[in-house]
């Protein structure tokens, strides 16, 4: 069931149209979300194209007790966010995670993050889940603020194996 938040913002269900917006978000935000955090050769080698094929393989082939919604203003897409499966080896089948999270740099700071993060954690509890994860490049602080706020901390594990944060330290 979509949610309704603010200024005429609708929070759907992703659809396979929906491939190339996310893409563009997904890419767009990365860039202003990492600008200071990941190194610039790795910003600039992402492909709006490369995350279009990933997203429209996921539509294609969507994974069980997985799903992505988007955030709309005005109709156009202006944020995403995917969750499913935890990842983790040491997770038990009733974990889910939260995988993605981006919004446009216009879009942050009105509302939109917290009501598309609030549905997916709604989304995860009607999948069944018990509970659930996410992964912060632990530099991050805008981003992990976001998450505190919301009532997550961080449980204490850590990583460099994320190869699309560039092998910085990432924390669940």
């Amino acid at each position: 069931m979509p949610k309704q938040t603010t200024e005429a913002v609708r929070i759907r269900d992703g659809r396979p149209e929906d491939a190339r917006a996310i893409a563009e978000v997904h890419i767009a935000s990365w860039r202003w979300g990492y600008r200071e955090l990941l190194p610039e050769a790795t910003l600039d080698a992402l492909s709006v194209a490369d995350r279009e094929a990933m997203w429209a393989g996921w539509f294609a082939d969507p994974e069980p007790r997985a799903e992505v919604l988007v955030a709309e203003v005005d109709g156009s897409v202006v944020g995403f966010t995917g969750y499913g499966p935890s990842r983790d080896e040491d997770a038990s089948e009733k974990v889910g995670e939260v995988r993605t999270i981006y919004l446009l740099e216009e879009a942050a700071g009105r509302g939109i993050g917290r009501d598309l993060f609030a549905t997916a954690e709604e989304r995860l509890r009607a999948l069944g889940y018990e509970r659930a994860t996410l992964w912060v490049l632990e530099t991050n602080e805008r981003t992990r603020r976001f998450y505190e706020i919301a009532g997550w901390k961080p449980d204490g594990a850590t990583s460099t194996e994320r190869v699309d944060c560039a092998n910085l330290p990432t924390v669940r």
